[in-house]
């Protein structure tokens, strides 16, 4: 082989290597931050040892960061709570109506009903790979989070493919109410718009987390930091001397396909006014 055959063949090698590499990259930055943590926290504005901080990051935030976060971030997502007017809360603003946008969203909550059917019964949910998020703390509503759903929704949408299934608990077991889609925090309004419209449905972002010092987190005042934290801005997460974050995790919409009219399917932002 002459050596510009060779010369050619080893360019086109590294270009493959440099093209997985990127797109490797881009998928790590895809996926969904949300992971099973342990058990966090005590009453707001009491000191309170938090989850183990384990080695490694998404997205720049320590999974410390992201487990002491996310029982707060529950509480956020739950309807009837008026998250936005948190300080660590981010929606979309509500645009005018269209009948095309009625269509729409009447369309999606028609597929994702029909999608989510077989997961009334929770053990089919369980079989398919859904995770109970936070199973030991009392919740009025649980995610069941499909983390290979959540990738594929960094890239793609189908209504009947959410990211996480929403269950009351009962005295049998769980109840199926709802489902919930995410896309990444980088996602524009007009993308979230795309999916599901805006005229019809509030997405929602958590924002403006200040993080304790990681040689406090085994011992600090949860009633200062974090998503419950009474810190939001990053002059005073630095006078505190804690690690500011804009925003965690990624975009989030509920739908309650099972609701009689697509105001109550969509009825999260109505309790946020």
């Amino acid at each position: 082989m002459s050596a510009r055959g060779t010369a050619r063949q080893i360019a086109a090698k590294a270009g493959m290597l440099f093209g997985a590499l990127f797109v490797f990259t881009l998928l790590l930055a895809a996926l969904p931050a949300h992971r099973a943590p342990a058990q966090q926290g005590s009453p707001q504005g009491s000191p309170t040892q938090a989850p183990k901080v384990d080695r490694g990051s998404v997205a720049g935030m320590d999974m410390g960061d992201e487990r002491a976060s996310e029982k707060a971030a529950v509480g956020d997502m739950t309807p009837g709570h008026h998250a936005a007017h948190s300080a660590h809360m981010t929606t979309t603003a509500m645009r005018a109506q269209t009948p095309e946008d009625v269509q729409r969203a009447k369309e999606v909550v028609a597929q994702l009903r029909a999608g989510i059917e077989k997961y009334r019964d929770y053990h089919a949910a369980l079989n398919d790979g859904f995770k109970i998020f936070l199973p030991n703390v009392p919740q009025p509503e649980f995610h069941f989070t499909s983390y290979r759903n959540g990738f594929l929704e960094a890239f793609t949408f189908d209504p009947a493919r959410p990211t996480s299934l929403l269950y009351r608990k009962t005295s049998a077991g769980y109840e199926l109410t709802g489902a919930m889609y995410t896309m990444p925090k980088r996602a524009n309004e007009d993308q979230l718009n795309a999916r599901v419209p805006l005229s019809v449905a509030m997405w929602h972002l958590h924002t403006n987390l200040c993080m304790p010092p990681r040689a406090q987190m085994l011992n600090t005042d949860w009633g200062k930091f974090g998503l419950k934290g009474s810190i939001a801005t990053p002059d005073a997460c630095d006078t505190a001397g804690g690690r500011f974050r804009p925003s965690i995790f990624g975009w989030m919409v509920h739908v309650y396909p099972y609701e009689d009219s697509l105001d109550k399917a969509f009825a999260m932002h109505h309790h946020m006014e």
